[in-house]
Parts: C-alpha cells; structure tokens; sequence
C-alpha cells in the first residue's frame, strides 16, 4: 500500500487531468422537439407554471378597505347641487312652476338656453310615426341665425333684401367646395337642389342639406329667410322615440318661455300619427343649459 501511494505522489498533474473523463456536451437536434429553443421553451414554461401554483397557494393579502363610491349628485358641481336643493324629489311641477323653477336653478353664468324633452309613445322605425317638422317660436330662439340662399341671381337678390346673410348662385358652389360653412339655414328653390347632390356628405351630417319637410326647399323664398330670421326652428324625434328642442333663453323670463312652449306643444299635437295606439306623449322635462331636470305634468293629456 506504501508502495502504490508513492507512486500516486510521483503521478504529474497533467497525467491526473488526462485520466478525468470528458463531461459530453447535451447534443440538440437543429429542429423539432430535440432542438435547443424547443427545450429552452418547456424549461421556461415548466417555470412560468411553477410560480403561478406558489402564487395560488399564498394566502391571499388583506387590502384596506375599498373607497366610497361618490353619487352622481355627489360628483357635480358646487352651483348644480345647490340648485337640486330647490326641487322636490319625485315631484311633478305644472308647466307654470316648472318653468320658473328652471330659470331660477339654471347655474351657470352666461345666458343658458330653456330645453325641453319630450318622450314619445312612437315608433321612429316606422315611416308615418317618425315626426319631423318646423315651428315658429313666437318669442324667438334668442339666438342670431346666418341664412344663406342657393337661388338664380333675381331670386338672390330678393332674398338678400329680405335679410338673407348669403344669397348667390354659381358663387355659393364655389364656398361649398372650399367646405365654408358660414351659416346655420341654407335655403334653396327645388330647381337648384340637383346642384347641392354632390354636396349631401358635407350639409348632411351638420343638418344643412334643404328639405321640402322643414321649408327650406320653397319657391317662396323671401317668406322662408323672415321665418328663419323670425324663429323658425325644426325638430324631430330621435332613434330612442325622444323630441329635444330649444325654447329660448334664461333671459326672456317666464312669460316669453311660456308662449314658446305652447307655440311648441300645439305644433306637437298636429303631428299626432293616425295609426299610434295608446299614449302619444308618456313623459315631458325641461331644464337649462347644464342644469337639473324638472319633470313636468303631462301636456298633451
């Protein structure tokens, strides 16, 4: 035994170093399962799959207690709530009340504008129940309107003296086609509607195409500018079976409001379909520019 230890003693290094088997190297496959990504993938996953069952087996963390959630009341506006104090809760006002009720809440500082809202017991799919037509109001909107006339040159000129703001022929063509849109009524003679076709996309979706239904497609011209300048307006009701209208501002008091809104509801009533069944008007609000709802005592009934 002395004798091999000796020997081992007398062994270089190197030699020891020879003897030690090579560790091989894990061979991949260039692709498919046996590959390097492949393998490194599934170790990755195998991973990923362990950490989400710790996750799981933790008890979950005790959080604080979850924020108090704010009513919408809550959430507005200091001048809003304070004008919510003045309503009743469920009440339903008469016209008289609510339209005083609305000027007095109205909480903002500029000159608000009167809605109302009326909730029809229509069908607007259906052809003869979907309603649209005009107004006059015969204390006005309160608002400045830009009418503009596309007629020949003689029936222009007619309508520039009776308060027409634009009132050409070929030149008007040429603003629509640099998409000018100075104006709030555009009113046309039925032989010049052919010549407004190209430019349905652009005055449709701002409500400015002429229709015969709203008075803005007329020979009589001259009549339709004074009724637009006058206060004339146009309504219709809406996919949910809702007529949203302007009645005139904070400003004119409760007096000129008033004659507005049965200038309004009589105009309503004549648009009554033949083929409804049941109730024609279920429910009516007013209000003012951002400003709290007033249900009103059903009008039409």
């Amino acid at each position: 035994m002395a004798e091999k230890k000796a020997k081992d003693l007398e062994t270089p290094v190197e030699a020891v170093v020879e003897e030690t088997p090579a560790v091989e190297e894990e061979k991949f496959a260039k692709a498919g399962k046996k590959s390097k990504k492949h393998v490194e993938e599934v170790k990755a996953e195998e991973e990923r799959q362990a950490r989400k069952a710790e996750a799981a087996a933790e008890p979950e963390k005790k959080t604080g207690p979850k924020p108090v959630t704010r009513s919408r009341l809550e959430r507005r506006g200091k001048n809003y709530r304070k004008a919510v104090e003045k309503l009743e809760k469920g009440k339903v006002y008469s016209l008289t009340d609510a339209i005083k009720l609305a000027i007095e809440t109205s909480p903002v500082k500029f000159d608000a504008t009167v809605e109302m809202h009326f909730r029809l017991g229509v069908d607007p799919r259906q052809a003869d129940q979907n309603i649209r037509a005009t107004v006059t109001l015969p204390a006005g909107t309160g608002k400045t309107v830009r009418v503009a006339v596309f007629a020949p040159l003689d029936v222009a000129k007619a309508a520039k003296a009776a308060g027409a703001d634009i009132a050409e022929d070929e030149e008007f063509a040429k603003r629509l086609d640099k998409s000018q849109l100075d104006f709030d009524v555009l009113i046309s003679t039925p032989q010049y509607m052919p010549k407004l076709g190209k430019y349905a996309r652009l005055l449709g979706p701002k409500g400015l195409m002429p229709n015969p239904k709203a008075g803005t497609v007329t020979t009589d011209i001259e009549k339709a500018v004074k009724e637009a300048k006058a206060g004339k307006i146009e309504y219709r009701v809406d996919k949910q079976a809702i007529v949203h209208v302007g009645l005139g501002k904070v400003s004119f008091g409760a007096d000129k409001i008033a004659q507005n809104v049965n200038a309004f509801i009589d105009s309503l009533k004549s648009q009554k379909p033949a083929s409804i069944k049941g109730q024609y008007v279920k429910s009516v609000f007013i209000s003012t520019t951002m400003g709290p709802s007033i249900q009103v005592e059903n009008l039409y009934n």
